[in-house]
């Protein structure tokens, strides 16, 4: 849809002056000055759900990348010294269009490669906004050098390839001023974006580690946008990973996102376990999708390597040009087999570790010499530095090295191309090459070998070219590194650890002798999946899970949260809402019969995990001025043991105690202690500790918690992936055991417990207003506080008892949750201080209403049974 900022623009590229029904903020159509921002925070940091909805129903993706999909010529004929702009054909976000339909525009945000004079930019980005739908974003030379020379390729490339910056030769040390430069380069891209989107119905896919924080940016200023990121780098493990300095905010950044998209299964692993061990999030899988629980989101991950592009692959084939190359390639290379290899020259792809196994090939195999040709296409790196020279001068030496030892008349074993090629000069090896070699040591995806496959496949003319029956079945072979993002898909590829030489030249060796039967086979196998998963197929597929991920937006009450790097967005159910103390007080001095249900860890007082810390004086006091109100009920709800609970809280004499989740309860403290539910032993205990301790034993942090009705196996100073893993083990261990025991077990945060059935903190809330209802106290006020699933159970019971006779039909209900996330509660308060600060309200109207009337002791209203 085109939204007003969008209309402006076109408006503005045409001379038009725009015209709407209300005033609006010209948005400015070029920002040509641009600073290093310390942080995030900026001017406009209001976040808002969306612009006015736009009146077009047509579907638009705005796709963000790094560089745009364009190429620019200056022209230089005549006084005219302007550019020339034409599509580029081979830049993956144009091809992925394709998989978009035809039905959806779109719009693209990025820089451009070559550098345009500030007086020029205004006329570059009208042309651009015209012509291509494009929206540059121009950085300034000094900033873009440090953003993308500096903090991308000198510290994020290298990380994410696993080369740590041990010493200042191996990878750049990090630098302050280069992450200020990223930040500042992803907030320019973000005000781009912000021109153009109509936030309500556009959805925006960003592309690539350039553009990590960028997610964040657009979030903070539009808490709905529909927002999708594809990683095309590797991620990498997070022994590696969390050695980044800004580890945790390129993580949030991230999870800022809707989906997140992989290439494979090793790459989106890291990623989930670096959010579990440094952002303590777990994931879910859930019908076939994997799904991360986020302030009330779910970020969805989704893992699809990208394809390649059929339509222009089959156009180049059918040039005249790589007929006439083919042709060329035939007859220089009669008689020999070529091995191809086409790499950028980088340290990550391997290529004299290839040399080095060509040359044990030729050592080990005398009768390959003469036989065997090693072209190796070496494009132009990407990057710069001292490492781009060191690899350009090993290759070289070691090339000059093999040629000297096995050449021989018309035979050079190894062919190093360095000048740029054609693109159908490289089709052309493609097709005459019998073997492909890619031995990168660590790459993203690396599409060389599914062109590869595609240009084996041929044409009929190319057949005839090369002596080929049309109707013959066509056969490839592939040796590919176990550590490129492509090798899962190609199972009938040959792979290989590139750094063991001899196994590389083995491969090499294999290849060549292996029967024409099974390169036909292996050829077919791949040429089906390539031609089925191509980049449309990935661009469909992805912008589908993108819409599933955003399906919910507009049902969600949305609200940013934090400051910098650290802004997320709160989703939550539009019931729930904050409860005004102001409110709960007002009702509670209007009641008459108040049942309160308190929970005491995480909701009294700050979680301790395993360690336990007595309630302070405060809290003491406040629940005793809260039982001297003969008109309350109150009762603590933990799952406590009984003996420390009564030891916590010996000076309340009038409070209710309900210990181990409500499996034993105790009205006040002359009662004795009674079960909800009758238990005749526990004899399956002798069963599960065992096996509890099995796993103790084998899981260093964890520890048993022997309760009186139950058993805890909790692992949360245990390895987070370790710990998760043998949670789930010991789960369907102990519900295999107690398959025919009356017990349940269940999972919870970093525990798994062992408990009689039916016994939760539901019982308690249930128990307590049956008998105020049997005593003819029919309660007109519940108040219920908790802060984790196990008090889900009792705000369950207290919500469905509004409908039923256990109530007041007047009854000011009031479940409560401790933070903002989702919960059957209805209500929040941000920490245990609000929590406290809200009980102290209740406190003060009871002692302001017990100085005018006559304390009576208050009811004991649960029976023994």
């Amino acid at each position: 849809m085109v939204s007003r900022s969008y209309s402006n623009l076109f408006e503005l590229a045409s001379g038009d002056s725009p015209t709407f029904g209300r005033a609006s903020k010209k948005l400015p159509r070029v920002a040509t000055v641009a600073g290093v921002l310390s942080e995030l925070d900026d001017d406009n940091s209001n976040s808002i759900g969306s612009d006015a909805p736009s009146s077009v129903s047509q579907e638009r993706m705005i796709i963000v990348g790094n560089q745009l999909p364009l190429r620019a010529h200056r022209r230089s004929d005549g006084d005219d010294q302007g550019w020339n702009f034409s599509w580029d054909e081979d830049s993956l976000l144009l091809q992925l269009k394709d998989g978009l339909g035809e039905d959806v525009e779109v719009i693209y945000v990025g820089s451009l490669r070559e550098e345009i004079d500030p007086s020029e930019q205004d006329d570059v980005a009208q042309t651009l906004l015209e012509t291509f739908k494009c929206v540059p974003a121009f950085i300034p030379q000094e900033l873009f050098s440090k953003f993308y020379h500096g903090f991308c390729k000198q510290q994020l490339w290298p990380l994410f390839h696993y080369m740590l910056p041990l010493s200042p030769e191996l990878g750049g040390r990090f630098d302050r001023s280069l992450w200020q430069a990223y930040v500042s380069v992803n907030k320019i891209f973000a005000d781009k974006v912000m021109e153009v989107i109509n936030p309500e119905d556009d959805f925006v896919w960003v592309h690539d580690y350039h553009l990590m924080v960028l997610p964040t940016f657009l979030r903070k200023r539009f808490n709905r946008v529909k927002l999708g990121f594809f990683l095309h780098s590797p991620f990498p493990s997070s022994e590696i990973y969390r050695t980044l300095p800004v580890r945790d905010e390129l993580l949030r950044a991230l999870l800022n996102s809707d989906l997140i998209g992989f290439h494979t299964f090793d790459y989106a692993r890291h990623f989930l376990s670096c959010c579990s061990r440094m952002l303590g999030l777990s994931y879910q899988s859930k019908r076939g999708y994997i799904g991360l629980e986020y302030y009330g989101r779910t970020v969805s991950i989704k893992i699809l390597p990208v394809g390649i592009h059929m339509g222009q692959l089959q156009n180049v084939l059918d040039l005249p040009e790589t007929e006439s190359k083919v042709a060329n390639l035939r007859d220089r290379f009669r008689g020999q087999t070529i091995l191809l290899g086409v790499d950028d020259m980088d340290i990550f792809k391997g290529i004299s570790l290839k040399l080095l196994a060509f040359e044990h090939l030729l050592t080990q195999h005398p009768d390959k010499r003469g036989k065997v040709v090693l072209v190796q296409i070496a494009n132009p790196a990407r990057g710069r530095g001292r490492d781009v020279q060191e690899v350009q001068s090993e290759t070289s030496a070691t090339v000059n090295r093999i040629n000297r030892t096995f050449r021989r008349p018309g035979y050079e074993p190894v062919i190093l191309i360095e000048t740029p090629l054609h693109f159908y000069e490289r089709i052309a090896y493609y097709v005459v090459a019998e073997c492909c070699l890619v031995t990168a040591v660590r790459d993203g995806m690396n599409l060389i070998p599914y062109e590869y496959i595609i240009c084996r496949q041929g044409t009929d003319k190319l057949d005839g070219t090369l002596g080929i029956n049309s109707g013959a079945p066509k056969k490839s072979m592939l040796v590919v590194s176990e550590f490129i993002g492509c090798s899962p898909s190609l199972s009938g590829a040959i792979r290989v650890n590139p750094w063991n030489v001899d196994a590389v030249a083995e491969a090499m060796d294999s290849a060549l002798i292996v029967s024409d039967a099974e390169k036909q086979l292996r050829h077919e196998k791949h040429y089906r999946y390539v031609s089925t998963h191509d980049v449309a197929y990935w661009a469909h597929s992805f912008l589908q899970d993108l819409e599933r991920s955003c399906r919910d937006h507009v049902r969600r009450r949305c609200w940013g949260i934090g400051f910098g790097l650290g802004f997320r967005v709160i989703a939550l159910d539009p019931n729930f809402k904050k409860l005004s103390i102001e409110h709960i007080v007002s009702a509670y001095r209007r009641t008459k019969n108040r049942a309160i249900l308190l929970d005491f860890d995480g909701t009294m007082s700050p979680a301790q995990s395993s360690i336990s810390t007595s309630p302070n004086a405060e809290a003491v006091g406040m629940l005793n001025n809260l039982c001297r109100d003969p008109k309350n009920v109150v009762f603590i709800v933990s799952g406590k043991d009984r003996k420390t609970l009564t030891d916590w809280f010996s000076s309340c004499e009038k409070l209710g105690i309900a210990a181990e989740h409500g499996y034993f309860l105790r009205p006040n403290h002359g009662s004795e202690w009674e079960t909800c539910i009758a238990v005749p032993d526990f004899y399956w205990k002798q069963i599960a500790e065992p096996v509890m301790k099995l796993y103790t034993e084998t899981t260093d942090g964890s520890t048993i918690e022997a309760k009186e009705s139950a058993l805890v196996w909790n692992y949360q100073y245990a390895d987070p992936d370790f710990g998760s893993c043998q949670a789930k083990e010991l789960l369907d261990h102990l519900e295999s055991v107690l398959a025919n025991e009356p017990v349940t077990v269940k999972s919870g945060q970093h525990i798994v417990e062992v408990k009689p059935q039916g016994v939760n903190k539901g019982l308690v809330a249930e128990r307590l207003l049956v008998t105020m209802q049997n005593k003819g106290m029919l309660p007109d006020f519940v108040l219920c506080v908790g802060d984790d699933r196990s008090d889900e159970d009792m705000f369950e019971v207290i919500m469905s008892a509004t409908a039923g006779p256990s109530l007041s039909p007047v009854a000011e209900v009031f479940a409560c949750t401790v933070g903002r996330k989702p919960s059957r509660a209805k209500y929040f308060l941000e920490d245990t201080s609000e929590i406290l600060r809200m009980l102290q309200g209740l406190a003060s109207a009871s002692e302001q209403t017990s100085r005018s009337v006559t304390q009576t002791p208050q009811r004991a209203i649960i029976d023994r049974e």
